[in-house]
């Protein structure tokens, strides 16, 4: 009795963590490959679930932020999708490289040009996006999702910090720290692990010489014992022999 009701809390408890973690993988989402630093380049995946059994997902439509406008957006070509990518002038040209940049991409469309996001399926539309803010956090695309049976899910709700997750949350993209202040430690942990690993090998160069010649007296040592303990078994074996003689 007592194992069946452990079985029956397990099963009840792995019940509970599946039925929580599948909101997290039914909607529209964005992650990095890698990290999204502040004022660099990233190549993001926007994540794509088909939730219906009776219908494939055939179109998805990534709207870009405007309040922090990308200048450059290349999304990666997917067998099976028509890729749309849409510009629009800004109202405040952003400065990239020391240049003036007047528009930015504003909305990618993905097409299906075949069934699209089956069931029981999901894809992943990857985008080279650049040069993120350094003024921001995070990064909001909301997203419309369309099914081969005309219904669309809107993914534009934002969520909000310390409420419930919306239930049509949009994809956020978290920005972590830049990379630039780093640049200097990097190197001179970098330089520091350098010279550490030159004193090692030096080391390992010097030692090599020693630790090979005392392998060889140490050899030799133990030969010549076993040659005198023979020497010395035959000299005992040969006198027994005399005496019987």
């Amino acid at each position: 009795m007592k194992a069946s009701r452990i079985a029956a809390a397990g099963a009840l408890a792995g019940t509970a963590v599946l039925a929580l973690s599948v909101p997290a993988f039914a909607h529209v989402s964005v992650q990095p490959e890698g990290t999204a630093a502040k004022g660099g380049y990233a190549v993001v995946d926007f994540k794509v679930p088909n939730e219906r059994d009776n219908a494939s997902t055939t179109k998805l439509e990534v709207t870009f932020p405007t309040d922090h406008p990308l200048a450059s957006a290349m999304p990666e070509a997917i067998n099976g999708w028509d890729i749309k990518v849409t510009k629009s002038t800004l109202d405040k040209p952003i400065e990239m490289h020391g240049e003036k940049i007047s528009e930015a991409v504003t909305k990618i469309t993905w097409t299906a040009t075949g069934d699209g996001i089956e069931a029981g399926f999901f894809q992943k539309f990857p985008v080279a996006v650049g040069q993120l803010p350094e003024d921001a956090d995070e990064l909001v695309f909301k997203a419309i999702q369309t099914y081969s049976n005309k219904e669309v899910v809107r993914w534009i709700e934002v969520p909000q910090d310390g409420q419930e997750e919306p239930e049509n949350p949009a994809p956020v993209l978290e920005l972590s720290a830049a990379e630039d202040s780093h640049h200097g430690s990097s190197s001179s942990d970098e330089a520091s692990d350098s010279d550490d690993a030159e004193a090692a090998s030096a080391k390992t160069s010097a030692a090599e010489p020693a630790d090979s010649s005392d392998t060889t007296a140490r050899v030799l040592g133990v030969v010549g014992i076993v040659v005198g303990a023979l020497g010395v078994a035959y000299g005992v074996v040969a006198g027994r022999r005399r005496t019987d003689a």
